[in-house]
């Protein structure tokens, strides 16, 4: 992966994040290169790339599968105007610009979000993304958001239910620095329109790609059919008795 061209490229698109940009050929984790950084007063839109990970994570204890030379596995550090208490749906609002930029390599078929944080296409997995808040004594708030895309990968471990896929399995070949430079871009112009407007930035859009909505789920001990997403990013289950359950956090099974 080239760095430079990333950078040429994110001056070319006008992104309102991704200076400074760093690179590693390999690391642990791009989320733990981000909240060194961030704890040593790296800038709101300090981003941190990899060509491979060792350690990499996505929520819970889950790895997420990072061989070299195949994917996009990033994280940015965000310092967001906004309230510690309004930060929930984040990971919804990044996931809104992943799957535009997913949408774009597919060049017309449609990924869907899979609550809270996950990328589907065909329902298969081929995106995450993983927000970490760092405490601070002034109260401001100070995330890393770490994503990694699925690009050039087609063989995956077996460990998996319900194997992921990825970009050259759906599509081809696909150039990991535009994909890399064009995700940043997004997830700039959304944190941005989030500051604005809060969750109806990605309103209507979250509704569009409800993958889960519809389905039989069981989220936090919660039996139902899954109902949306309200304004707040919980994900909605109505129960047997008909009554809506809303779900703040946790994993989620569906059939």
């Amino acid at each position: 992966m080239d760095a430079s061209r990333i950078r040429l490229l994110l001056a070319q698109l006008g992104a309102s994040i991704g200076q400074p940009l760093s690179f590693a050929a390999t690391t642990t984790s791009t989320n733990d290169d981000a909240k060194l950084a961030a704890g040593r007063g790296a800038p709101h839109g300090a981003v941190f790339l990899a060509d491979a990970q060792t350690a990499g994570r996505g929520r819970g204890d889950h790895q997420w599968h990072s061989p070299t030379a195949e994917n996009v596995y990033l994280s940015v550090v965000l310092r967001p105007d906004v309230a510690a208490a309004e930060l929930a749906p984040l990971s919804l609002v990044v996931g809104v610009a992943t799957a535009r930029v997913i949408d774009a390599a597919l060049r017309g078929r449609r990924a869907m979000l899979k609550w809270p944080n996950d990328v589907y296409v065909d329902a298969h997995k081929i995106a995450g993304v993983l927000i970490e808040a760092i405490t601070r004594p002034s109260g401001q708030s100070l995330l890393v958001v770490g994503v990694g895309v699925n690009v050039l990968t087609r063989q995956f471990p077996d460990h998996f239910a319900t194997p992921p896929t990825s970009l050259a399995l759906q599509h081809g070949e696909v150039d990991r620095e535009r994909l890399a430079a064009e995700l940043i871009d997004h997830i700039g112009q959304l944190v941005g329109a989030f500051e604005r407007e809060g969750m109806a930035a990605v309103a209507d859009e979250l509704e569009s790609r409800d993958f889960l909505r519809g389905r039989s789920v069981t989220a936090n001990g919660v039996r139902g059919v899954a109902a949306g997403i309200d304004d707040r990013g919980r994900l909605l289950v109505r129960d047997g008795s008909g009554a809506l359950q809303p779900i703040i956090s946790g994993e989620v099974t569906w059939r």
